[in-house]
């Protein structure tokens, strides 16, 4: 009875592989490339190039990637974006726009603009001296240029209608900015700094939609009161999460998501998707056992408590030796697992549309 059960066995595996590949093809026509703009979540090491101390160069980051090396990602191994990429069939890994050892012949089919501790508010970027949002635009239109002169102008035009654009940040406005300065504190309410930053998300989409963008997905922020840097100074509750600041992310969100039912109404053509990573990762910290992790309220690098950047590395020799079982990397970012997880999340919650 063995010899039968093992062929019933093969059988469907194959038929999965020849599937897979078959939508692999299909979706690689239908999404050209994935473009990507945003801070640390999905910044591909834009930061090694300019002068900024928020960069994540040096071991250990990295060391979970292909070849080991650090690349520039916050993260063990890949962040989110390499993870969509992939599942898009496009490529496993997408490229910094900033970094020398690619051309356009390599941005074609993906590139991220992003830059790590930056922010919808300008004053944010500015807090590192970072890559602030306007000036990704302005990359991207120069980037534009360099896809027309390599394909011709029909064909970019054409690549850009169909690409993924993705937009990731607004966490540092909050944490970096709002409650770490009393500058915009002064200035605005929490919820009139939210709307302050909903109005930059549209003008930018706007923007995007104006250069021929169409398939846009604007990305909400994560529990940010659940981050280790957060419940680590969090005494009063006994290091749980802070409640407020998740509210916050909350109230922000939503607001985004109503942004995006508004845009789409108003912009003839336009799909654009709210993809939210809120409701995923807050339950793989509640429940970090049912996703396979063992930490959620720890980092592995460093003590796993406030080390991110330089410090992380300063204090490499007390990470731990297995990423995969934590949630977070470093006291800001998660492990490549996790943003694995969130990924195929995304995929599949917000993304599933492009992929028909």
């Amino acid at each position: 009875m063995e010899v039968p059960r093992k062929k019933l066995q093969r059988t469907p595996i194959l038929c999965i592989f020849l599937l897979l590949s078959f939508i692999t093809r299909a979706t690689a026509k239908k999404v050209p490339a994935i473009i990507v703009f945003g801070d640390s979540s999905v910044d591909a090491g834009n930061n090694n190039f300019i002068p900024t101390v928020a960069r994540s160069n040096f071991q250990p980051y990295g060391r979970d990637f292909l070849g080991g090396k650090p690349t520039g990602r916050f993260s063990n191994g890949r962040i989110a974006t390499d993870f969509i990429s992939e599942a898009f069939g496009i490529k496993p890994y997408i490229p910094a726009y900033l970094d020398p050892k690619y051309k356009i012949s390599d941005f074609a089919s993906g590139v991220s603009f992003a830059s790590a501790a930056t922010g919808y508010d300008n004053a944010t970027s500015n807090v590192l001296s970072v890559i602030p949002l306007w000036r990704q635009l302005e990359y991207y239109e120069e980037y534009q240029k360099k896809l027309k002169a390599y394909v011709g102008e029909s064909k970019a035009k054409e690549s850009i209608g169909k690409s993924l654009h993705m937009i990731s940040l607004g966490t540092n406005d909050f944490l970096e900015n709002y409650y770490a300065f009393s500058a915009r504190a002064s200035e605005y309410t929490p919820s009139e700094y939210q709307n302050f930053l909903a109005g930059i998300a549209e003008n930018f989409i706007k923007k995007l939609y104006s250069l021929g963008a169409r398939k846009i997905s604007l990305g909400g922020i994560p529990p940010m009161g659940c981050l280790p840097l957060e419940r680590t100074t969090n005494f009063v509750d006994g290091n749980d999460c802070v409640s407020d600041y998740n509210n916050i992310a909350l109230e922000f969100n939503n607001k985004l998501s109503m942004l995006t039912t508004k845009l789409n109404k108003d912009l003839p053509g336009i799909r654009l998707v709210f993809s939210n990573p809120y409701d995923i990762l807050l339950h793989i910290v509640q429940k970090p056992a049912q996703y396979g992790f063992q930490v959620a309220s720890m980092a592995c690098c460093a003590t796993g408590m406030f080390e991110m950047g330089y410090a992380c590395s300063r204090a490499s020799s007390f990470s731990c030796m297995d990423a995969s079982k934590f949630v977070f990397w470093d006291s800001f970012h998660p492990t490549e697992r996790t943003n694995s997880i969130i990924a195929n999340y995304i995929v599949k919650n917000a993304l599933a549309q492009f992929l028909h």
